[in-house]
């Protein structure tokens, strides 16, 4: 039976029940974090996660995929913490988070090498803990498929035909990268059912989404209530269109949820969250989402497909 790596360790996959794909429970700039510590409040942070987390159990959530990667402070005590706190299961990632900037370390080694950094994690765990990530993780986005993020991929894609992990690439449906990114996995020998492709539902150019889909990969329809990036009724007229088109097999609904998120000062991601994405959290969901997707013709059955069989069939290997 095939088994999941979480922060707890291996779990039969077909124990992960309903999950959420693409949530942050800590999100902040790792650098900045280190050198200008008096910025951040870690007691807020565990609050503001644990709050999070027993709120998706009380939705009946399991399982909570953290993408967090290099960059983006991938914590893999504090995940346990929260998950030993919480009972959910959290799985973790190995990979790097860029547009493009890489330090000197890893411009200065080859593909292969940053690879085998990959392998190391998946083999023998993350920052000296026991815990082991179940997939690779990427990034590409307005820059594009620049030299250092195709650097990136090819080593994600070289670790996943090595370990047999799945791969999910954050993309930018407005710079099509998606296409891109499946182009250099292909190239790389990579099977497309590893691969998802992250916030494809930042678009809804079902012309787009349906040539993504027939390179093989999966997709994510994963940042609910981000309406920057588009609103959540043209997401819901997306999904619900993708349902009739018979490609629930292959999709994921998440909201790419950030409890503790740095990109701003307090004062602007205040506004922000007031103004411009005002109903983006770890629950929206549940409370509002899923309710009208029902109302326009999506079955039980159906959202069973997507938060809870095709998690279990992607990350399970």
């Amino acid at each position: 039976m095939p088994t999941v790596e979480t922060v707890n360790g291996p779990v039969d996959a077909a124990e992960l029940g309903r999950t959420l794909i693409h949530e942050h429970f800590l999100s902040v700039d790792e650098a900045t974090r280190v050198q200008f510590p008096h910025l951040y409040d870690p007691d807020k942070e565990w609050e503001d996660a644990l709050s999070d987390a027993q709120g998706v159990s009380s939705h009946g959530i399991q399982t909570v995929v953290e993408p967090s990667a290099m960059f983006l402070n991938r914590d893999a005590s504090f995940s346990k913490r929260v998950a030993d706190e919480s009972g959910l299961n959290i799985v973790l990632a190995t990979g790097i988070y860029t547009y493009d900037h890489l330090p000197q370390s890893l411009l200065n080694r080859s593909e292969d090498q940053i690879a085998e950094i990959f392998v190391h994690e998946i083999e023998h765990g993350i920052q000296g803990t026991d815990v082991k990530p179940a997939f690779i993780k990427c990034a590409a986005d307005e820059p594009g498929v620049t030299p250092n993020v195709e650097k990136v991929h090819r080593a994600a894609a070289r670790a996943s035909v090595e370990t047999g992990r799945p791969i999910m690439a954050h993309s930018r449906p407005a710079s099509g990268t998606g296409l891109e990114q499946m182009r250099v996995f292909t190239e790389e020998g990579v099977d497309p059912d590893l691969v998802q492709i992250a916030h494809t539902g930042d678009t809804d150019d079902l012309d787009y989404i349906e040539r993504l889909l027939d390179t093989g990969c999966w997709i994510g329809l994963d940042r609910y209530g981000l309406d920057i990036f588009l609103p959540t009724d043209r997401r819901n007229a997306t999904t619900l269109a993708l349902l009739q088109g018979g490609h629930v097999g292959r999709m994921f609904l998440s909201q790419d949820f950030c409890s503790t998120l740095d990109w701003f000062p307090a004062e602007v991601a205040d506004y922000l969250r007031a103004n411009e994405v005002p109903d983006w959290s770890m629950t929206f969901l549940f409370e509002q989402v899923i309710p009208t997707l029902k109302a326009g013709g999506m079955s039980d059955d159906q959202l069973d497909e997507m938060m809870v069989e095709n998690p279990r069939r992607w990350l399970g290997r």
